[in-house]
């Protein structure tokens, strides 16, 4: 992309944003084209260098690929073994489940087996985990998810 926006996980939960762009489209800012009053926080600075220097030291953009396709991977062994879920849609660790039950009631059924999900529509469920989940975390959300459809389909 030309250009692309930054924030949240960029601080490590400490508030920060950033605008990457192109080195064609960068070429068109000068300085003081784009000033901003809250720029230039050298504590964001430095919580967004230490956000980004665990991310790479601690390997967590591969985890999140590595786990994120066996996440899926799960999902759609579940959708095949069951009618609970319809469809599974998502990238990396950004994964949703269209179900076969009410999405608000599969969420609260989940909660109460201690899986947080949310439902985005009134048949999808959104998976959003931390990028340092592991496969025993998807082994067990998966086990709970089911018992959860279940129990409301």
């Amino acid at each position: 992309p030309d250009l692309t926006c930054l924030a949240k996980a960029l601080g490590g939960g400490f508030p920060i944003g950033a605008l990457l762009a192109s080195e064609e489209v960068a070429a068109g800012f000068g300085p003081g084209d784009h000033a901003a009053t809250f720029g230039g926080n050298p504590l964001a600075a430095a919580a967004a260098l230490a956000a980004v220097t665990a991310l790479v030291e601690e390997g967590l953009v591969e985890n999140a690929a590595a786990v994120g396709a066996y996440f899926r991977e799960r999902l759609e062994a579940l959708a095949a073994q069951t009618a609970l879920i319809r469809e599974v849609r998502g990238l990396g660790l950004m994964l949703g489940a269209v179900v076969a039950v009410g999405a608000k009631a599969a969420v609260a059924a989940c909660q109460e087996r201690g899986l947080i999900v949310n439902a985005v529509k009134d048949d999808t469920l959104r998976f959003v985990p931390p990028l340092n989940i592991t496969r025993e975390d998807v082994d067990t959300a998966v086990r709970i998810l089911r018992e959860a459809l279940q129990a409301v389909s």
